[in-house]
């Protein structure tokens, strides 16, 4: 079976098509994204806004060059697309063209959780970079620039979060803590590579909630602690000084994930572990949660960088699956701001 997968929740406009197989997996027969990065540099963050009018300029071209690449439109058996959570603005854009596809291509219209795809995107046929694909049940952290969770994954249909941030999702956390030093947008990957030369015990960072047994986050507070280390001190010039801020910020960023990850695996029995969501491409997490697993005996499991970062592929997946369970949308479907995993139907727009 082949499935076009539209994603268009927040910066990203991606279509992807791909095809399942025989043992679970999916070949990824095309993979197409526009990036918004330099729409939203000036401005160290997403601006909504301009989110939707970025999609609405690139969403066609990015679909024709998905379908073209992997065989034609007459290939296709279903269409699928985030329907939440995001932004609305945002995934409207990716609604209306799915459903516009699926009425003029008489196909069947698959609405995806975005938080569903990243639990799935293991699963893709993309080499892994730590292990091979896991077993359900397993643990999964998503974590990215909007969400930050916990869940159990008893099957591609059972999900349950376990915890969540309070206030700031890690990404975000990121990209914050850059915008204050002055080091442009994306933050994350800039953090994480000037990270990589600093001292990480330089300058003592915030771990919030971490003596509660809550598997629950929170990262305003390390926000607040850099501003007002910033304000005290100043913007450290390029060099050791910045090098250790960031090291600092990213083993506290770390340090609260990886605990609070095998902390679930611990709590819910279950020795496997998924990291995923657009932070699962730092570095400084990757070796921390290698380390930490390899020594609480449990397996873990990270997609490459492009099925962490949002994608279409991981959405076509996770309609491939849902399609399987007999998920389809009608023409009155909406855009769920907020929807758990947890959730099998796309709730009300009002929620």
């Amino acid at each position: 079976m082949r499935i076009l997968g539209i994603e268009s929740s927040c910066d990203e406009t991606a279509a992807s098509v791909i095809e399942t197989l025989d043992d679970g997996t999916a070949k990824v027969l095309s993979d197409v994204i526009a990036t918004q990065i330099a729409e939203h540099a000036p401005y160290g963050g997403v601006v909504p806004e301009l989110a939707s009018r970025a999609h609405l300029r690139a969403i066609r071209p990015v679909i024709e060059s998905a379908v073209s690449e992997s065989g034609g439109w007459d290939s296709l058996d279903a269409i699928a697309v985030t329907a939440g959570p995001g932004l609305a603005g945002a995934l409207l854009i990716g609604i209306q063209c799915a459903k516009a596809i699926a009425l003029a291509r008489r196909l069947p219209l698959v609405p995806v959780n975005h938080l569903h795809g990243h639990l799935l995107a293991v699963f893709l046929d993309r080499a892994l970079v730590v292990g091979d694909r896991p077993s359900f049940p397993f643990i999964a952290l998503v974590a990215s620039g909007g969400h930050t969770a916990l869940y159990r994954v008893d099957s591609p249909e059972d999900i349950r979060e376990l915890g969540a941030t309070r206030d700031d999702a890690a990404g975000e956390a990121f990209d914050k803590v850059a915008k204050l030093c002055g080091l442009g947008y994306p933050g994350g990957p800039m953090i994480d590579r000037l990270a990589a030369k600093g001292d990480p015990t330089k300058i003592a960072m915030p771990r919030p909630m971490r003596a509660r047994k809550s598997l629950e986050f929170s990262f305003s507070g390390l926000k607040t602690a850099v501003a007002m280390w910033v304000e005290r001190n100043g913007v450290p010039a390029e060099g050791a000084g910045l090098e250790d801020l960031a090291a600092s910020v990213q083993e506290a960023i770390v340090d609260s994930l990886v605990r609070k990850l095998i902390a679930a695996s611990v709590q819910e029995n279950v020795p496997r572990v998924v990291l995923s969501g657009g932070v699962a491409a730092n570095r400084g997490l990757r070796a921390r949660a290698q380390q930490e697993c390899d020594r609480a005996g449990i397996s873990l499991h990270i997609p490459p960088a492009k099925s962490c970062t949002d994608n279409a592929a991981m959405i076509a997946y996770a309609g491939a699956v849902r399609f399987a369970a007999g998920h389809r949308a009608g023409w009155d479907l909406e855009a769920a701001v907020r929807w758990s995993p947890g959730e099998r139907d796309v709730p009300p727009y009002n929620r």
